[in-house]
């Protein structure tokens, strides 16, 4: 078996957040930046942002608004079609 072939293990890693220690990991390098953790992920948080990109909503409402669902597309305003069966 090969030695030497695994890194170096800390057990007591640092994770950092804008600056503050806020929990301690097992990891091969002794100290981690990070950006997003889940003490200020929304997903974990609870805290919701409505974020509409490029009226996206307004455009939504738009398409659906009155009676879109009630319309029957599949009726023709001209006779029956023939059935072709006969």
């Amino acid at each position: 078996m090969k030695q030497d072939i695994h890194p170096k293990y800390y057990p007591e890693c640092k994770v950092n957040y804008r600056g503050e220690v806020v929990m301690t990991v097992g990891a091969t390098v002794p100290e981690l930046n990070v950006e997003v953790w889940s003490g200020s992920h929304p997903y974990y948080t609870g805290q919701k942002t409505f974020i509409d990109t490029a009226g996206r909503v307004e455009r939504f409402q738009r398409k659906f608004a009155g009676d879109y669902f009630g319309k029957d597309k599949s009726k023709s305003k001209g006779a029956a079609k023939p059935d072709a069966k006969k």
